[in-house]
């Protein structure tokens, strides 16, 4: 069953009709402990040789002294809109995917389409070397197929406005799964994703690669710089539809290797 379990884990940084694909056809699949964790992925295929010998790879662990200010870098430009949206059980995650005309974001004048968001916990990225309670993020895919990615990051706290909404289709996620459905999906219909666009005075940016395999390196990575809040209860909401070995579905933080890591604080640009 375990194994079973393993193989059906879905490739969970991109829509539906890509990586899930790749991660089933191929037989291969990943987890986050044993013989399958983050430190053999690379081993595990051919295809996810980059887990192991990428010097780009995400998550990272944002350093003080490893941060830069670019005050050539512009506010963040993000437009969402009402759109359809389906609830999905990964197996190695809970993600909600989005119909056509979910919004965009614009980074270094190239446009990239929401096509998901998906949530981790606990976090992966740390911020000055503190690992939060857990970590969304938002994935948008530009039409030469490389990525860029805008992630929260929650402490323990008060309740996350849109998981309040959410709660009953997590439940609902929770109970399919719990019928034997390991890839259970719930319709949530329309949804506005709007709130989600909040201004943010400060954020961190740089270039990465995908948090699960294949680890493709190219991902471009905005983390908010305002920590936000979600309570013990939502966590464990966000687990429930998950089995045991992928309730804790954080990758640990990979080597920087050089790479420059820039802010934009609106106070300062």
């Amino acid at each position: 069953m375990m194994m079973m379990i393993i193989k059906l884990c879905l490739f969970a940084m991109t829509v539906l009709s890509i990586a899930p694909a790749n991660a089933q056809t191929q037989g291969v699949g990943f987890g986050y402990g044993g013989k399958n964790g983050p430190y053999r992925w690379g081993y595990l295929n051919p295809n996810y040789t980059k887990c192991s010998v990428g010097k780009l790879q995400s998550p990272i662990d944002i350093q003080r002294r490893q941060t830069f200010l670019n005050s050539g870098l512009k506010p963040l430009h993000r437009d969402y809109y009402t759109t359809n949206a389906t609830l999905v059980n990964h197996v190695c995650n809970v993600a909600m995917m989005f119909g056509e005309g979910a919004g965009d974001v614009v980074i270094d004048n190239k446009n990239y389409t929401l096509k998901q968001m998906h949530w981790h916990t606990p976090s992966e990225h740390h911020l000055h070397g503190v690992q939060y309670a857990a970590e969304l993020h938002m994935v948008h895919q530009a039409k030469d197929g490389s990525f860029a990615v805008v992630a929260s990051l929650f402490k323990i706290g008060s309740e996350e406005p849109f998981l309040s909404q959410m709660k009953d289709k997590l439940m609902k996620l929770k109970e399919e799964r719990l019928k034997g459905n390991q890839t259970a999906q719930v319709e949530v219909g329309k949804i506005n994703t709007r709130h989600i666009e909040r201004k943010t005075r400060k954020y961190f940016r740089y270039v990465g690669s995908l948090t699960t395999p294949p680890c493709s390196e190219n991902v471009s990575w905005t983390i908010l710089g305002k920590v936000r809040s979600m309570s013990k209860e939502q966590i464990e909401v966000l687990r429930s539809p998950l089995d045991i070995s992928y309730k804790r579905n954080a990758r640990p933080c990979q080597p920087l290797n050089g790479r420059r890591v820039e802010m934009f604080h609106e106070l300062v640009n």
